[in-house]
């Protein structure tokens, strides 16, 4: 009787699987995908069926679909994780994350979008940021930020019965719907900003790594007219629960600053304790800070460096806490641990001290270049991954919204009328190297598209010949494994790609014009804050004699998103 039901269990959850991949065939995907699928289907289909019986099992032996934890840090370039030898020429370690690393699977090909909020958007929503708007990085008073009408993955995963939680840097915006117990999450402890926080402080202010932010410490300018121009309040730390007003944690002091990670987790760790006694699948974000942009107070790496500090210091010791805690609970063989950098290194006007740099790969941060965008990523689970992997298959961050969703059983609660660019790649995390289900990637800087990648080819549109550009024929084509640092822009050699990456891009926008991006998204900061401090509540009343004005003073609220990028800017390639 026992035989017949565990049976029969492992049927309906074969048959929930079968259904799941269906859901995955009525997602809509971007054009060069179904080129794929139409190439490769059959093959697909054959690997999924054996990927849903062995999710079936997975469930079948312990009652939930496995827990998620994503771990996500800043600006790194690839091989500063996970290659030894690089690490010793860089003058730091990560002895968990290597760890991590050498049982489980190592990526060579992790894509990224090219800054903090674009790389968070597309992890949050599976979609490029273009499509949302979200690719301008947020800073002080940004007054933008990710609409509630995007569905974020921590909202299919409630579906399904999934707690869920965020701990660590947000940076999706300073309006209230962006909050992150707004988009999904159960609980959530985030900063609306980047680590330039650390800087818009009284200590910043002091050390002259803030300039006239904090007017009361400056002598007084006889001069000044406008007591408006300069921002006075701003929330440094948010915390809410879904459903409930948000509450500004603590103060905007470089003393706050400095706690946010170890808060964050400490709470991430309580998150996987309580959810794993109530016998609950969950899914928790802790994204930290790492750092800050002044001087940290002790050395604990050979660099000396903001980068090098804050891995070896912060990001890889809770790597191994939390590895340490899932093992503690048992629950190790039922957990993905996916780690990675959210873009590539600040090569471009970093903060002094940070130790950013370039290593294999030219470029950085903001740039379209392999640099910019192809970072550290790992991924762990013990028992279903196997051990000492390393993958060279192409995989973007946007595809972790998609796999999420189909470890969980959660596919059908993703949205199906918009273009979702995550691919689900349970079957190179189950199956390994050479099972990636793309092997392209579309990289826009700003809302422009600045390359495409495909295989081991890559063209820049924008382009550092404008005078064959112009003419049609532009030395802007890469043979990626000969030319990791693009110096070498080929013409006569690849030009017989022309005519295929210009297929590949009229596709691409062409399905834009059925699916348009959406306009950013934008309001007054900081609402909905239950203890909000005067200067935050001042945001939204502007001064009593600004109300004489002959126009509504917040009426610019709904035009920043003309603010142009100017696309013939320089991208600066890092030379």
């Amino acid at each position: 009787m026992i035989r017949t039901t565990r049976m029969s269990l492992s049927l309906v959850l074969m048959s929930l699987c079968v259904g799941i991949a269906s859901a995955q065939d009525a997602l809509i995907h971007d054009a060069e995908y179904y080129l794929l699928e139409a190439q490769n289907g059959q093959r697909w289909k054959a690997e999924d069926e054996q990927l849903n019986k062995r999710l079936a099992e997975l469930r079948e032996e312990y009652g939930t679909p496995p827990n998620i934890v994503h771990i996500m840090w800043d600006d790194t370039a690839y091989g500063d994780v996970g290659i030894p030898a690089i690490q010793k020429v860089r003058g730091f370690e990560t002895p968990n994350l290597n760890k991590m690393a050498q049982q489980g699977i190592l990526f060579s090909r992790f894509y990224t979008e090219v800054g903090c909020t674009p790389s968070r958007a597309a992890c949050m929503t599976g979609r490029h940021p273009v499509r949302n708007a979200m690719y301008n990085i947020g800073m002080l008073r940004e007054m933008h930020g990710l609409r509630d009408t995007e569905v974020t993955i921590a909202e299919v995963l409630s579906k399904v019965g999934y707690a869920t939680a965020f701990h660590g840097k947000w940076h999706l915006g300073d309006i209230e719907e962006s909050y992150a117990h707004n988009q999904g999450f159960d609980e959530a402890f985030f900063t609306g900003y980047n680590q330039i926080l650390s800087l818009w402080t009284r200590r910043g202010e002091q050390g002259n790594a803030t300039i006239g932010l904090f007017e009361d410490m400056l002598p007084e300018d006889p001069y000044k007219l406008d007591d408006t121009f300069v921002t006075k309040g701003w929330a440094m730390v948010v915390e809410g629960k879904r459903g409930e007003k948000a509450r500004q944690w603590q103060d905007n002091s470089y003393e706050t600053y400095e706690q946010i990670d170890a808060e964050a987790q400490k709470r991430t760790l309580e998150f996987i304790e309580r959810s794993a006694n109530s016998g609950k699948p969950f899914y928790v974000a802790n994204w930290p800070m790492m750092s800050s942009f002044l001087p940290t107070s002790k050395k604990v790496s050979q660099g000396r460096s903001l980068l090098q500090d804050g891995l070896q210091g912060n990001v890889d010791p809770f790597v191994g806490k939390v590895m340490a805690k899932l093992q503690e609970l048992g629950i190790a063989e039922n957990t993905l641990l996916i780690c990675n950098a959210d873009n590539g290194p600040m090569a471009h006007n970093p903060p002094p001290g940070c130790g950013f740099t370039e290593t294999i790969f030219r470029g950085g941060k903001g740039d379209f270049l392999e640099g910019g965008v192809r970072v550290p990523s790992q991924a762990w689970w013990p028992g279903v991954i196997e051990e000492g992997q390393i993958v060279g298959d192409i995989i973007h961050e946007a595809d972790l919204f998609t796999t999420f969703a189909r470890l969980a059983g959660a596919t059908n609660h993703i949205p199906g009328d918009r273009v979702i660019d995550g691919i689900d790649q349970t079957s190179l995390l189950l199956n390994g190297d050479t099972h990636s289900r793309r092997d392209y990637v579309f990289i826009y800087a700003g809302p422009n598209l600045g390359a495409t990648v495909k295989g081991n080819y890559k063209r820049h549109w924008i382009s550092p010949d404008p005078v064959g550009e112009a003419s049609g024929i532009p030395a802007g084509f890469y043979f990626l494994p000969s030319d990791t640092r693009e110096k070498t822009p080929m013409l006569t050699n690849l030009i017989h790609l022309k005519s295929p990456f210009n297929r590949m891009r009229l596709r691409h926008e062409l399905w834009k014009k059925k699916y348009p991006d959406l306009p950013e998204r934008h309001g007054v900061p900081w609402t909905g804050i239950e203890n909000a401090t005067p200067e935050i509540q001042a945001l939204a009343n502007p001064p009593a004699d600004l109300k004489k004005l002959p126009f509504d003073p917040l009426e610019y609220v709904e035009h920043l998103d003309e603010l142009p990028f100017d696309p013939q800017a320089d991208p600066d390639f890092g030379e």
